[in-house]
């Protein structure tokens, strides 16, 4: 696994190829990205920005397999759903990952995403390459020393982690290369420019990732 397989398609949606399987990671907004099919759709919580149906229809089929919350699963009109709970282990078709909590702790943000709601991160193994997409999430204390290869981390404010609470998850996190993400449309172009440059800076082996789809810098 290299960097190179894996497609930051924008926002928190990354598509990572792995010689024998397309896995999506909340797909949306997907609009002129020519998608190949998909052979697991891994999706974190409920919000629309996270599970949109339209992008889930242009890119699965039967075949598919699902990996999804509780409450998401059962609204999956799909024959192979996996339903998951905050950490567990799973291995579906050799395919190897742990769910990680996902859920605000500030108190202004609690109502977004309730621990209670059972909604999760992934470290999904890849012949021990670790992917840690955390959802969305604050900095909580299950990130701590995951150590996965490659970690993503929202950082838009607001609904999930600022800069700097990102910045202070990476050093826990302790990845050996660290991505942003889950924030461009929620900050415009430059404070997403200024971000970049204080996350990159400060977080324990940050980098930034180039999206596949131009962001709207805004929700549609």
């Amino acid at each position: 696994m290299e960097l190179s397989d894996i497609k930051w398609i924008g926002h928190a949606s990354f598509l990572i190829q792995d010689r024998k399987r397309n896995i999506y990671v909340d797909p949306y907004a997907l609009r002129d990205f020519k998608a190949p099919h998909a052979d697991f759709v891994f999706i974190t919580h409920a919000h629309f920005d996270h599970f949109s149906m339209d992008d889930i229809k242009r890119i699965a089929d039967d075949s598919t397999q699902f990996v999804a919350p509780k409450d998401i699963a059962k609204k999956l009109p799909y024959p192979k759903v996996h339903a998951v709970e905050p950490e567990d282990e799973y291995d579906i078709e050799g395919l190897e990952f742990d769910t990680v909590p996902a859920y605000n702790v500030k108190p202004d943000r609690l109502h977004y995403h309730p621990r209670d709601n059972g909604w999760v991160g992934y470290v999904i193994n890849f012949d021990s390459f670790r992917v840690y997409h955390a959802g969305d999430t604050d900095f909580v204390d299950e990130m701590r020393g995951l150590k996965p290869e490659l970690g993503f981390v929202p950082m838009g404010g607001t609904y999930v982690m600022d800069v700097n609470e990102a910045i202070e998850a990476s050093k826990a996190i302790d990845a050996k290369r660290i991505a942003p993400m889950h924030y461009k449309n929620l900050l415009g172009e430059q404070k997403s420019k200024e971000a970049e440059a204080l996350f990159k800076k400060n977080a324990k082996n940050g980098i930034i990732l180039k999206e596949v789809i131009p962001p709207t810098f805004a929700f549609k």
